[in-house]
């Protein structure tokens, strides 16, 4: 005598999965929330923000980076001043917070820290910190006893807080020194 089942595929899985995790079996969920769609994108999503800075003392660069509301991001060019670096020796005064190229003498550097917080009306509330050094010829200093021919470095240093749409539009600021900075941002 001989028995025969003809079972479905479907029920010997859900036959199995009950049988060996009883404990992992989730509910059928019978409706889902409504999810919205809109328009606009996160308010902590990615913007492209580009920089310029145009300054007869310190040059002109610029980039463009991407970042997100909260985050901080942090720009520095260095670049040869007109007339070449300006040669120093480690006994100079500062000499170490000198921006240098790689023979040690100083060259120009512009340093900007970028902070934006985009709000919900989609304006980016910045602050903004300018560093700036260049030299200006040589100086002669006494440091030890001895006479040193040190570059004549000069130091620009700014914090500036502006508002400014993200819709690609841009913004320039004017610094105390006369420097420009340009910013654009772009969901």
């Amino acid at each position: 005598m001989s028995y025969s089942f003809k079972l479905s595929a479907v029920s010997v899985v859900a036959f199995l999965a009950s049988a060996l995790a009883p404990g992992l079996l989730v509910p059928v969920a019978h409706g889902a929330t409504p999810i919205t769609v809109t328009s606009q994108a996160a308010l902590d999503g990615p913007i492209r923000y580009t920089v310029r800075v145009t300054s007869k003392q310190f040059g002109n660069s610029q980039e463009t980076r991407t970042i997100r509301s909260g985050e901080s991001d942090d720009f520095t060019w260095k670049t040869v001043p007109p007339g070449g670096p300006v040669a120093g020796t480690d006994a100079c005064p500062n000499y170490a917070s000198l921006p240098l190229d790689a023979n040690g003498a100083m060259i120009r550097q512009t340093q900007i820290r970028f902070a934006p917080v985009v709000s919900s009306d989609g304006t980016a509330n910045v602050q903004m910190s300018f560093q700036a050094q260049t030299p200006h010829g040589v100086k002669t200093v006494t440091s030890g006893g001895k006479t040193l021919k040190c570059p004549n470095d000069v130091t620009v240093s700014q914090i500036v807080r502006f508002t400014m749409p993200v819709n690609g539009s841009a913004k320039t600021l004017t610094l105390n020194d006369g420097t420009q900075v340009t910013v654009s941002a772009k969901r």
